[in-house]
């Protein structure tokens, strides 16, 4: 960990100055809030996407329309609802009298930020739609790959308490998220100051972008110069194999998922003004990239132990890398 950053020390100053305005302009509209928006804007930079789960009105919804509007970039919202088809996400091919020929009419996933609204509401055909997409970045109709550009985010909301007419999200797709994490209830101050403001109906709606795609691409670049100790490296790979190993989960951190914890280190880094990854990067990050994709086994389940205890107990096991400097 002691070996130098391979990010020349104005571009850390840059990404963090860049990352900072972000995350002001989406928190003047979701007050109180900025650990949410970080991870959120971590996602975006690192290429993964975000699952929003909470419960109704706490403000899902506005937090991923008010980061879509601080990016000049394009945007599209999907309500998923029981009738939605896969072709309604991802584009349907027409046959045009006119020309004679099949053309292809993209559907709204191809945006650079797509807000999936309540996706346990749409059947599983709909919601297998986004795993190639999601995956790749491309999407195949009638044996045709059409790409969908950078940067690309898919950020899906549910609410996790209301099970009437959902469907759970396979394991697949949700591994395909780069992290979930909760929104939850402003503090008191920021409550007030949103009772004080009731008659703003949108407080996203007058937000005005302050970074284009070709920053976020730019980032992202920088992201994947921060340097990564080979300690840090054993690190993750030591936490992801002990995930599999514990008793009460019945599938661990897939290397799917390592390789994002890894990526999102590495953006976070960033936004701390460093151009290395340390170990209190992994743990800040351990609970929005395992909590989904640690499975439990049904005693456990039915026992009250939760992911987020287990994750606990992995960064409580697993020896920390100490600065070899």
């Amino acid at each position: 960990m002691s070996q130098p950053a391979t990010v020349h020390a104005d571009d850390v100053r840059w990404y963090a100055d860049t990352f900072a305005r972000v995350v002001d302009n989406v928190e003047s509209a979701v007050l109180g809030k900025r650990q949410v928006v970080r991870l959120a804007l971590t996602c975006l930079v690192s290429g993964g996407h975000l699952l929003l789960e909470d419960l109704p009105g706490t403000g899902k919804t506005m937090m991923a329309r008010a980061l879509a509007k601080s990016l000049d970039c394009s945007f599209a919202r999907i309500q998923f609802t029981p009738d939605l088809l896969p072709s309604d996400v991802t584009g349907v091919t027409v046959y045009e009298q006119a020309s004679g020929r099949f053309t292809f009419h993209p559907g709204p996933i191809f945006h650079s930020v797509v807000l999936a609204d309540e996706i346990n509401r749409a059947s599983p055909k709909t919601q297998s739609a986004l795993l190639e997409v999601m995956e790749e970045g491309h999407v195949t109709v009638d044996g045709r790959t059409h790409e969908v550009g950078h940067p690309f985010m898919v950020i899906a909301t549910q609410n996790p308490i209301e099970q009437a007419g959902t469907y759970q999200l396979p394991e697949a797709q949700l591994d395909r998220f780069l992290m979930r994490t909760h929104v939850g209830h402003p503090d008191a101050e920021s409550t007030e100051a949103l009772l004080a403001q009731s008659q703003v109906r949108d407080r996203a709606a007058g937000l005005t972008p302050v970074v284009g795609a070709a920053e976020i691409t730019q980032m992202g670049q920088v992201a994947d110069l921060v340097h990564v100790d080979g300690a840090i490296i054993s690190y993750v790979r030591r936490l992801a194999e002990a995930s599999r190993e514990v008793a009460d989960v019945r599938i661990g951190l897939s290397t799917r998922g390592a390789l994002a914890w890894i990526r999102a280190s590495k953006a976070w880094a960033l936004s701390e003004g460093r151009g290395h990854v340390v170990p209190e990067d992994v743990a800040t990050l351990a609970h929005p990239v395992l909590g989904h994709r640690l499975l439990m086994a049904s005693g456990a389940a039915f026992g009250g132990v939760t992911p987020d205890e287990v994750i606990d107990g992995l960064l409580a096991q697993v020896p920390v890398p100490r600065d070899r400097a």
